[in-house]
């Protein structure tokens, strides 16, 4: 744990955030986390049931409700799960406005009582949602990071497990690209206790994983009638581990691209280096060119979300400039 660590969970009142929430009060990762949500009893009902588990613990983490967003005051890592469902008659481009302007709110409010705080995206459409926090804040592009990769790189992993009957715990795999159906899996660099997948497991296997994991969220939804929560909770809390205690862990997150891997101006997964000043470094994998070609496509689709933003002047009269 750091010195004083605060962290700041908005939208703490829905699953994925309360697991955000809950996780890091039941490791002891920060001495401070704090709930904020429009349904003051319902994050005022969550803090009471994590501070009796984290004293079942004996964890040092206190957990608080933001009676305003004066008590994120100073808070180290901001993650934001806050955003609309999509309603019936709602396009998809009604509901990426939607959830722009939540963002949008929810940064102002911020930046203004955290300036130095790293952000953790996980709202949806997670690219786009980050894009917007980053444009949002101003903040250095280190300290605002999506949620995703992790994510994504645990259901391949379960689904790698679940072919073979063996590895749970061994299983290293490896996703880049944008949350969605256009994620790219890349088999090449997965292993299983350092044995490449490629030795276990038939191509027609492989791109069996390859597709369960692309549709791993909406298979739970068929199950459910409800989105993952405690995966992506567990994720964003993998990350804030790492911030909190420098540990330099190399994780696939949603950043901005600046000239790596030849795009700029767009947000999506690669592997990064994750220490106490958010994304310190951005890993650069060398892709074959079927992976290149799969990027690319994933890369371009990220851009078109972020293009409507543009088209409905959701930045003032700002052009997008795509590369």
């Amino acid at each position: 744990m750091s010195i004083n660590s605060k962290v700041s969970v908005v939208g703490a009142g829905g699953n994925v955030g309360g697991i955000v929430a809950y996780s890091i009060a039941m490791q002891g990762l920060a001495h401070q986390v704090v709930l904020v949500d429009r349904d003051m009893d319902r994050a005022r009902g969550k803090a009471l049931d994590m501070n009796q588990a984290a004293a079942a613990m004996r964890s040092h983490s206190v957990v608080r409700v933001a009676e305003s967003y004066e008590d994120v005051r100073d808070s180290k890592i901001v993650v934001i799960t806050a955003g609309f469902p999509r309603k019936e008659g709602m396009s998809r481009d009604d509901l990426l406005i939607k959830n722009a302007e939540i963002m949008r709110e929810v940064v102002a409010q911020v930046k203004v009582v955290a300036p130095d705080s790293i952000l953790i995206i996980v709202s949806n459409p997670l690219d786009a949602m980050t894009y917007v926090a980053l444009k949002e804040s101003g903040f250095p592009k280190e300290r605002v990071i999506g949620m995703a990769g992790i994510l994504d790189i645990a259901r391949m992993t379960h689904f790698i497990q679940e072919k073979l009957g063996f590895g749970a715990g061994q299983i290293r795999a490896s996703v880049i690209g944008g949350h969605g159906d256009t994620m790219v899996l890349l088999p090449r660099f997965s292993t299983v206790a350092g044995v490449p997948l490629h030795d276990l497991l038939s191509d027609d296997e492989i791109e069996e994983i390859v597709m369960k994991t692309k549709h791993g969220g909406a298979e739970i939804v068929k199950y459910l009638g409800t989105s993952a929560y405690l995966a992506p909770g567990k994720g964003t809390a993998i990350m804030i581990e790492s911030i909190l205690r420098d540990s330099k862990k190399i994780y696939s997150c949603s950043t901005l691209l600046d000239g790596d891997y030849g795009y700029t101006n767009v947000t999506t997964g690669v592997p990064v280096m994750l220490g106490a000043n958010g994304a310190e470094r951005i890993i650069k994998v060398t892709l074959d060119r079927c992976e290149k070609s799969q990027f690319d496509h994933s890369v371009k689709s990220v851009q078109n979300i972020i293009e409507v933003l543009y088209k409905n002047n959701f930045f003032g009269e700002e052009k997008y400039e795509r590369n």
